[in-house]
């Protein structure tokens, strides 16, 4: 499902962010990325949503070279993989409702459609009720809520997670887990992006560690290894 093949991304101005990176992820599995801050896991989240491209190596995900999409299939590749971030980075002014609707309306479907897929992402998240709300109005767990149901509405078979407990308590943390943990058990592949080793630890899945962009830990010995212009070149 999600490969990378001696990944190096470099930046001009600060060296490199990840070095010679190789794994790969299986569909619908449940992985974990860790490191301090700084070690890279935004950058390799980034990778995979195509919103970065590496320097060198490759990319690839459901069998797509990424490296060599051509810029007219970019969107498709972006409605497969969803994306959460810990700022939620919802639009402030626009409604629960509306913010949760963007990719559905990106893709065009019609209004009848976005109204059912965006109330059934809602009641997925518990948050069903709250459509017409502004998310200012809301907790910080609630919003980031919001950003998992708008991650999720259009059903793409990857998620991908930047810190999504980060600004959250112990209790709310688990809440999200618990939501990860459903998508997973309908066949949804995720990363994880997290800081908090002690919910990682306590949760039974397989963990990739960062240290200052290279891979140093893999808790799965076991893993199997599954044209136009070019973008990423």
């Amino acid at each position: 499902m999600i490969r990378f093949e001696h990944v190096t991304k470099r930046y001009p101005q600060s060296g490199n962010a990840l070095h010679d990176l190789s794994f790969e992820l299986t569909a619908g599995e449940m992985v974990f990325l860790t490191g301090h801050s700084g070690a890279g896991k935004s950058t390799l989240l980034r990778l995979i949503g195509l919103i970065e491209c590496p320097t060198r190596g490759q990319v690839l995900v459901n069998g797509r070279h990424l490296g060599h999409l051509p810029v007219r299939k970019i969107p498709f590749h972006r409605r497969e993989v969803g994306m959460i971030f810990q700022d939620h980075r919802l639009l402030v002014g626009r409604t629960v409702f509306d913010n949760v609707a963007l990719p559905l309306v990106a893709a065009g479907y019609g209004h009848r459609e976005i109204r059912r897929r965006v109330r059934a992402a809602l009641d997925q998240v518990g948050l069903l009720g709250k459509e017409q709300t502004l998310p200012i109005t809301l907790a910080g767990g609630e919003q980031q809520r919001v950003g998992i149901a708008r991650a999720i509405v259009a059903r793409p078979p990857v998620i991908l997670a930047d810190e999504p407990t980060g600004n959250l308590d112990p209790e709310l943390s688990r809440e999200i887990m618990g939501l990860f943990e459903r998508l997973h058990q309908v066949g949804v592949t995720l990363l994880i992006a997290s800081h908090d080793l002690a919910l990682i630890a306590s949760l039974p899945y397989r963990t990739l560690t960062l240290t200052a962009g290279s891979l140093t830990g893999d808790t799965d010995t076991q893993q199997p290894h599954a044209h136009t212009p070019p973008l990423c070149r």
